[in-house]
């Protein structure tokens, strides 16, 4: 398995491809597959770790992120032969070492940053296999072996037995995540906002949000750890999800469901995937239909959204879906 290496694996705050990368090696590993992670020297797993870096180059400057990925993929591809299959969750870079061995590579794609990453995927498509995290990000000139959704630990998040009336932006705050559009639909329902996240664009940060915190209509909480990130989406009234952009999957969007917290998203990219509208949330194309989304919420059972978000997002889910993925890739490579 190899990880990215920004953060830790799991991280500590932030890092949807590492969370990614340690929940699905701690499920192999307890379902009794073999496997190494490839990750940061401080993460923690029940596999076998192999190290090139001490830690996230997010969270030391010392550590240059191009030298140190470059000796991270390098250590895994050498090692190849040890193999059956190498899961790259780190991105593009490390197709281009794959026509150096001959051990099968399957990608879990997160999305693609920016168009000028597709001819690396292109160059590499007829010779390692792909995997869509939604069938909104399928590209239509790659093939895939499967589309497999996001798993969580459903039984780490649990019904809130008393909600609260605030409201929730829970993400990265960045333009494309719309912050400043879960501050208006709060403000325009009377609501408190409660903001949790990374600051990932710090002028948008001092621009569009920082003007609103008050600590009594919005408040920033910061970054959420692990054990904090149930109380917190689970005592909100709703989650705001009013994202700008095609996104991939929504990590927080599955958690708030398995919470029993209904979700306001703005129909774009997988949420159609995620949220059955009027059952565990509301899918909405502007701030006027949230805003009277918002009342309405309350009106949904959480006990059900938590249910179904334990039969479809679970993490034994995820595994079950990839060890068939791994299958498919060696049967094709035992008959080819």
């Amino acid at each position: 398995m190899l990880a990215p290496i920004a953060w830790r694996t799991p991280p500590r705050h932030y890092g949807p491809w590492e969370q990614f990368a340690s929940l699905l090696t701690e499920g192999l590993v307890a379902a009794g597959h073999d496997v190494t992670l490839f990750a940061t020297a401080d993460s923690i797993t029940s596999a076998i770790l192999h190290a090139t870096a001490p830690r996230g180059w997010s969270d030391d400057n010392a550590i240059d992120p191009k030298v140190a990925e470059c000796l991270h993929i390098a250590a895994a591809f050498e090692r190849a032969d040890d193999f059956d299959i190498i899961h790259n969750s780190f991105d593009f870079l490390p197709l281009t070492y794959s026509g150096l061995v001959t051990t099968p590579v399957i990608t879990t794609i997160h999305g693609f940053s920016s168009p000028r990453i597709l001819p690396v995927y292109e160059r590499y498509d007829a010779t390692t296999h792909y995997v869509a995290i939604s069938d909104a990000d399928r590209h239509p000139h790659l093939n895939y072996t499967a589309t497999i959704h996001h798993g969580i630990e459903t039984a780490a998040f649990a019904v809130h037995p008393t909600p609260g009336d605030h409201l929730l932006y829970f993400g990265r705050i960045h333009p494309d995540k719309g912050a400043a559009h879960a501050i208006d639909v709060a403000r325009r329902t009377g609501r408190r906002l409660d903001i949790a996240g990374i600051i990932q664009d710090e002028q948008y940060f001092r621009d569009e949000v920082e003007p609103h915190l008050d600590d009594e209509h919005v408040r920033y909480l910061g970054p959420v750890t692990a054990s904090e990130r149930s109380d917190v989406l689970g005592g909100a009234h709703a989650l705001l999800h009013l994202i700008d952009f095609d996104e991939p999957f929504g990590y927080s969007v599955v958690e708030a469901m398995a919470c029993g917290t209904p979700v306001i998203a703005n129909t774009r990219g997988s949420m159609t995937e995620l949220i059955d509208d009027r059952a565990t949330g509301y899918l909405v194309t502007n701030r006027d239909q949230a805003v009277g989304a918002v009342d309405r919420a309350g009106e949904l059972d959480r006990d059900a959204i938590r249910a179904v978000a334990v039969t479809r997002f679970d993490v034994a889910t995820m595994i079950d879906e990839y060890v068939a993925a791994y299958r498919t890739v060696l049967d094709s490579c035992d008959t080819g």
